[in-house]
């Protein structure tokens, strides 16, 4: 049975960091592209970095450039987002989603939620203002 389950996320102050992690079971990620999103309260879910089979790697908001890094470990089938220098402006709900078509991560363009077949539940990054 596929499934992705997320963890890592808490309670930081301004300036902290957090890694949260995406286990995949039930499929092998080096055939499908996994991305992070995050929903913040009372807006959409938006496409925050993707990391596709070949391990390349694409951030999607500017804001989160230079802080967050996407990896993978492939020997334990999990997915990461480092994220530093944390701001309030990144408090929300953070989830992994999977994907084996190719081209759901691609430069230049947004990351599409309905592009995502698997997705997990997600889990709460909260930075105080």
């Amino acid at each position: 049975q596929s499934h992705l389950a997320e963890s890592g996320g808490g309670l930081v102050q301004p300036g902290g960091s957090l890694r949260l992690a995406c286990a995949v079971s039930g499929f092998s990620i080096d055939y499908y592209s996994v991305g992070w999103f995050r929903q913040a309260p009372g807006k959409e879910r938006e496409g925050v970095s993707c990391i596709d089979s070949d391990g390349r790697t694409y951030n999607y908001i500017d804001s989160v450039k230079g802080r967050f890094t996407i990896t993978r470990d492939r020997s334990k089938n999990m997915v990461y987002l480092q994220m530093n220098s944390l701001k309030s402006d990144d408090t929300a709900v953070y989830y992994c989603a999977a994907e084996s078509r190719v081209g759901v991560c691609a430069p230049r363009r947004p990351l599409e939620i309905d592009a995502f077949f698997y997705w997990g539940v997600g889990t709460q990054v909260t930075v105080p203002s």
